[in-house]
């Protein structure tokens, strides 16, 4: 199992696609990382050699941010926002969409599951 920047890509999966289980790298960047380092994308993880194992994580780690680097960055993000007090660091806080989605209905992931109103009754006809 080839371990690249903290993570075991699956051996069985094509290199393409494997890369993709890296958090930071998807479709595009994945196969601009193998053009890079000159492996064909639809070769699987298994074939590759250790140098090109070693050439594709020091390329991700030269040229990409990935994993923690890029989790510690985007909470930074989201932290100044919420310093700053304007309204997406605001709805950070509240835990409430951020992009303008509705939350008259819906928005379930961000809010939670629902709870009950005490003392409100359903209206039946």
């Amino acid at each position: 199992m080839a371990r690249i920047a903290g993570v075991n890509i699956p051996t069985q999966k094509r290199v393409e696609i494997g890369l993709r289980y890296i958090h930071g790298i998807g479709p595009a960047k994945a196969k601009e990382i193998c053009e890079k380092v000159g492996i064909a994308p639809g070769r699987r993880v298994h074939d590759l050699t250790d140098a090109e194992v070693i050439q594709i994580r020091e390329t991700i780690d030269r040229d990409y941010l990935v994993e923690g680097d890029l989790r510690r960055e985007v909470a930074m993000n989201i932290k100044r926002l919420m310093d700053l007090g304007c309204y997406r660091g605001l709805r950070h806080r509240k835990g409430l969409p951020v992009r303008g989605q509705r939350t008259h209905t819906n928005a379930r992931t961000r809010k939670g599951p629902a709870k009950a109103i005490a003392g409100k009754k359903k209206v039946t006809k």
